[in-house]
C-alpha cells in the first residue's frame, strides 16, 4: 500500500522531555515556598463559603479558572466560572455580598480583573488571589494571595503561558483536594458527582445492579440431564448456568467448560445419562447482591485462573448471576 501522507521537515523533539522538566521544577519550586499560614487560611474561606465560589480569570487564566471551579464542585463545594468583563455588565449578580471569589492572574494586573476589584471591595467579596507577583494590585486587594510564579516560562523564547499554567493549575487542585479533605467529603459523596464516569461507576454500582436476575437468571435442579443443562447455557446466553435445589439454595454452577471438559473425558456412550451434579462445580466462588460491582470484577480477575461468572447468593438462595463481560462493557 502506498503512503501518500505528505512527510514535513524532520523535527527534533530531543528537548520535550526538558520542557516537561522544566513544568515539573516550577511546581515543585512553588510547593517549596509554599505559605502553609496563607494556604490554610484560603482553604478554611472556602470550606466555610455558604454559597458557591465563583472563580474568574482572563485569557489563559480565565481557561484555569474554569478548571478550578470544575475542581471545586466535583469535589463537594459549588464553583462557577464568571468572566470578569460579563461580572462588569449584570454577571456579578451570581455572587452573593461577602461570598468568596478566586481570582487567578499571572501579572496580578489583568484589566478586566483590575475594573472589577472596587465592586468586589464594596460587596465585601472575600478574594482569594492565584497570582505569579505577590506585590501586584490583586494580591494587595486579596484577603489571601497565594506564591503561583514561575521564573520563566517554558519553551526557546520563555513567551508563552506554561510553566505559570501549571502552577497555577496545580496551586487551583491542592487548594480544592485540601477543602475536600476540610469538608470531610467521603468517597461515595465524591463518587455521587461523577455517576457516569468509570470512578463513579466503581464507587456506586452493586452487583445487584449488573446482575441477571429473575427469569434471566439459568438455573436447573441437579437432576437435570446434561442435554437440559446444555441447553440452559444455550438459552441464557452468558456461558453457565446456576444448579439450585428446589428451595432456591445454590448447590453448584456448571459451566461452558465444565461441559468441555465433561465431554473431554467422559466416555459418549455415558454421555446421556450424566445429571447436573455430576458435572458442576460444587462450592462456587459467590458474591452478594450488595457487594460492590468492581469487587466482583475483582474477584473474578485477581485469581490464578480467571472466571467469568459469579453466582449471587443472599441469604443463603441463589438470586442471579453476573457475567465479567457485563462488568467490563460497562466500563469498571
Amino acid at each position: 500500500m502506498t503512503d501518500i501522507a505528505p512527510r514535513g521537515p524532520g523535527i527534533d523533539c530531543s528537548s520535550a522531555a526538558e520542557l516537561l522538566r522544566h513544568e515539573a521544577d516550577a511546581i515543585t519550586a512553588a510547593a517549596d515556598r509554599l505559605d502553609l499560614e496563607r494556604f490554610s487560611r484560603a482553604v478554611d474561606i472556602l470550606a466555610r463559603c455558604t454559597g458557591a465560589v465563583a472563580t474568574m480569570g482572563a485569557g489563559t487564566s480565565g481557561i484555569v479558572a474554569r478548571k478550578i471551579a470544575a475542581t471545586l464542585t466535583s469535589t463537594g463545594t459549588p464553583a462557577l466560572f464568571l468572566h470578569p468583563t460579563d461580572a462588569l455588565h449584570g454577571g456579578l449578580g451570581v455572587i452573593g455580598p461577602q461570598e468568596v471569589v478566586i481570582a487567578v492572574s499571572n501579572s496580578g494586573e489583568a484589566e478586566e480583573i483590575s475594573a472589577l476589584l472596587p465592586y468586589l471591595r464594596s460587596r465585601e467579596n472575600r478574594i482569594i488571589a492565584i497570582v505569579g507577583n505577590l506585590e501586584s494590585t490583586l494580591a494587595r486587594e486579596a484577603v489571601v494571595a497565594l506564591d503561583a510564579r514561575a521564573e520563566h516560562e517554558a519553551g526557546p523564547h520563555g513567551l508563552v503561558p506554561t510553566a505559570s499554567v501549571a502552577v497555577a493549575l496545580a496551586m487551583g487542585d491542592a487548594l480544592a483536594l485540601m477543602v475536600m479533605e476540610a469538608k470531610g467529603v467521603t468517597r461515595d459523596a465524591f463518587a455521587a458527582n461523577h455517576p457516569s464516569g468509570r470512578l463513579g461507576r466503581r464507587l456506586t454500582l452493586r452487583v445487584r445492579d449488573v446482575m441477571h436476575a429473575g427469569r434471566d437468571q439459568p438455573a436447573v435442579g441437579p437432576q437435570a440431564l446434561l442435554l437440559e443443562v446444555v441447553s440452559a447455557i444455550t438459552d441464557g446466553g452468558l456461558g453457565a448456568v446456576n444448579i439450585v435445589d428446589a428451595q432456591g439454595q445454590l448447590l453448584g454452577i456448571v459451566t461452558d467448560g465444565d461441559v468441555r471438559r465433561t465431554l473431554q473425558r467422559c466416555d459418549p456412550a455415558h454421555l446421556g445419562g450424566l445429571r447436573a451434579e455430576e458435572i458442576m462445580t460444587r462450592e462456587p466462588v459467590i458474591a452478594a447482591p450488595d457487594a460492590m460491582a468492581y469487587d466482583a470484577l475483582r474477584l473474578m480477575e485477581d485469581r490464578p485462573s480467571q472466571i467469568a461468572v459469579l453466582p449471587v447468593v443472599e441469604d443463603g438462595q441463589c438470586v442471579g448471576l453476573v457475567q465479567l463481560h457485563d462488568l467490563v462493557r460497562i466500563g469498571l
